[in-house]
């Protein structure tokens, strides 16, 4: 206390000099104070604000990683059901084709033994029927009756002998070969393969000897009538006597190349009818033309034929194997077709190779068939 007794100044002047002094230091310093709490107050606001877009954006960024990871979760169900459903159609995919290869399997079993009861189809008709499809030949006649003279009503008899040619089904991949001498084929019979080579490869064929679908031979005696003629196609609407009177006449004439009538019979429910000449060859001449007009209410042409009868005799069964001719089995299709029969046909005319001279070769391609005829003499030479 004693030292600020001692500052203070001497008069009143000193004093109000240094309170003004006092009071502008400390204006100055409640402005300054003033504005720095301004400033503090702004930066306060800053701070706050910023503060709240911190939060903002924090709240922001947690639900983009939210979202983000709902995505990601969706995109993994998504792949795993692609997975799912691309597994599932791979296996319904390996399913039918496994489903395919059995169907395939199945139908080609199917088609073997349908061209198996095929074969055998066609050896049973052979073997049970009478009536087969042969092809064109000359007919030899066996034995003949010599013909009458013409004044002779004998009617004309015939012999013929027909003989059905030996078959063989020939299926695919299979050929015969027909060599000029019997010993080749038993010697080449004594293999249980050969390996024909062709080209760059080499085929493993089987021979085997064949056994032909039976044949028969029998005989058909016809006799044919010299004096009578069978008459088709009549139209009917007349009495039964007018059209025997009305026929009678007309085939009398002899300008129609007609002669001389011995009776007719005529039978109204099928139309036809018998005409017996007194004469033979009148029936004959007619019979060629095959036609023949009619005098009925109005001129009237009509079908005219021989008549005939035939009995079958000395029916006979053959079956047998030909001892020339050899089946192989199991012929692969490589390449083209000649050059393949070129090849087998080089190898088993070999001597080194138990072969021979070749008269014949055939070959079918596979899914194919082939029915081959074998001729007299080598039916003969096979019957049993």
């Amino acid at each position: 206390m004693a030292d600020v007794c001692n500052n203070r100044p001497v008069n009143g002047k000193q004093e109000d000099g240094g309170l003004q002094e006092d009071t502008r230091d400390t204006e100055e310093a409640k402005k300054e104070l003033d504005t720095w709490k301004t400033k503090a107050e702004k930066a306060d606001d800053v701070k706050d604000r910023m503060i709240l877009e911190k939060l903002e954006e924090d709240e922001t960024k947690s639900k983009a990683q939210q979202e983000l990871v709902a995505r990601a979760q969706k995109q993994e169900e998504c792949q795993k059901e692609s997975t799912k459903r691309i597994n599932s159609v791979q296996a319904e995919i390996l399913r039918l084709a496994g489903r395919k290869q059995n169907l395939l399997d199945k139908l080609k079993g199917y088609q073997v033994v349908l061209q198996a009861k095929r074969a055998e189809s066609t050896k049973l008709k052979c073997k049970f029927k009478i009536y087969t499809q042969v092809p064109d030949t000359a007919i030899e006649f066996k034995a003949q009756i010599k013909e009458e003279r013409d004044e002779n009503s004998e009617p004309i008899k015939e012999v013929f002998t027909i003989i059905q040619r030996p078959t063989v089904s020939l299926q695919g991949g299979e050929a015969l070969i027909t060599f000029e001498e019997e010993k080749v084929a038993s010697q080449i019979l004594k293999n249980s393969k050969c390996s024909v080579s062709c080209g760059n490869i080499s085929l493993d064929v089987k021979p085997k000897r064949i056994t032909m679908d039976p044949t028969v031979k029998f005989e058909v005696h016809l006799e044919v009538s010299r004096r009578e003629l069978k008459v088709s196609g009549i139209v009917d609407g007349m009495p039964e006597e007018r059209m025997k009177e009305r026929l009678k006449m007309s085939f009398s004439r002899p300008s129609r190349g007609g002669g001389e009538v011995d009776h007719v019979q005529y039978d109204m429910n099928t139309g036809a009818g018998v005409i017996t000449f007194l004469h033979p060859g009148v029936a004959e001449s007619l019979a060629l033309r095959g036609k023949y007009r009619v005098d009925l209410d109005s001129e009237v042409t009509m079908q005219v034929g021989p008549i005939y009868k035939y009995e079958l005799s000395k029916f006979q069964n053959f079956c047998g194997s030909p001892r020339r001719t050899i089946l192989l089995e199991d012929i692969e299709d490589k390449g083209d077709e000649e050059d393949l029969l070129d090849h087998l046909e080089i190898y088993f005319q070999k001597p080194s190779n138990h072969g021979g001279e070749i008269k014949r070769i055939e070959y079918t391609p596979r899914g194919k068939a082939l029915q081959v005829f074998f001729s007299e003499d080598s039916a003969a030479a096979a019957a049993t």
